[in-house]
């Protein structure tokens, strides 16, 4: 365990109830220049970019264009920016892997096997990530436990061994209702596809809405019941 792993272990501890400005702040003042936030443009995402650019802080903003992303969210992508008056910085995947991958196992490969899936999330989103994350010390999520079982058992802040780099997730601990609630009280914009039912929001091939009863995540990568999938990416597992 570093020394940065053990002071933010200790933190999470400390400041589980601060008000998520006073730590974005604090973090500012402690990394200039050495944070950066990942934002998908879901709902939770939407109100940490409200908390950062509301109060101008040197926070970069980035997101992972895949190249299959819904319409409605390139949409919102271009509403937030215009909102509140800052860039967000797209990463792309590199082009040849992207034409690699398609040539072994076709356009929509990733419907075939788990394998297949996970090798597509990798081209197009984590090898991106990794660039985006390249010698920055903070990485702030949009993630809650909420979400699912394995998300149940994250901290607000942790140390990301994979990625060597602190995360901040300061909406842990919001409710879904938290999250609604903070969008109409502060009319922060969101994407059109919560309204139909798409509460957590990916590629276009790889998520449909959710129906009632049904888990928050259980929308991504619908089609495979096997639990080794964990309707997780790969971008967050340790």
């Amino acid at each position: 365990m570093n020394s940065e792993q053990h002071h933010y272990e200790q933190w999470d501890l400390k400041h589980q109830d601060a008000d998520v400005t006073y730590l974005l702040k604090y973090l500012c003042e402690m990394y200039p220049g050495k944070i950066v936030f990942s934002t998908s443009f879901n709902i939770e995402d939407q109100v940490i970019t409200h908390f950062i650019a509301n109060n101008q802080f040197p926070i970069d903003i980035f997101t992972l264009d895949t190249g299959r992303l819904f319409q409605e969210t390139y949409n919102i992508w271009s509403e937030t920016e215009k909102k509140y008056g800052i860039k967000i910085m797209p990463f792309f995947p590199e082009s040849t892997d992207v034409e690699k991958m398609i040539m072994k196992q076709g356009i929509n490969g990733f419907y075939e096997s788990i394998e297949n899936r996970k090798e597509c999330c990798y081209v197009r989103k984590i090898k991106p990530l990794i660039r985006a994350l390249k010698d920055k010390k903070i990485w702030i999520t949009g993630l809650r436990a909420e979400h699912s079982e394995y998300r149940q058992s994250m901290n607000m802040f942790e140390w990301d061994d994979k990625y060597q780099i602190i995360k901040f997730n300061p909406l842990i601990h919001w409710t879904q209702q938290d999250v609604m609630e903070f969008i109409k009280k502060n009319n922060v914009p969101y994407n059109s596809l919560v309204d139909k039912g798409y509460w957590s929001i990916g590629c276009a091939p790889c998520t449909r809405a959710i129906k009632k009863g049904e888990p928050y995540r259980a929308g991504r990568w619908w089609w495979e019941n096997n639990d080794e999938g964990k309707k997780e990416c790969g971008l967050h597992l340790k």
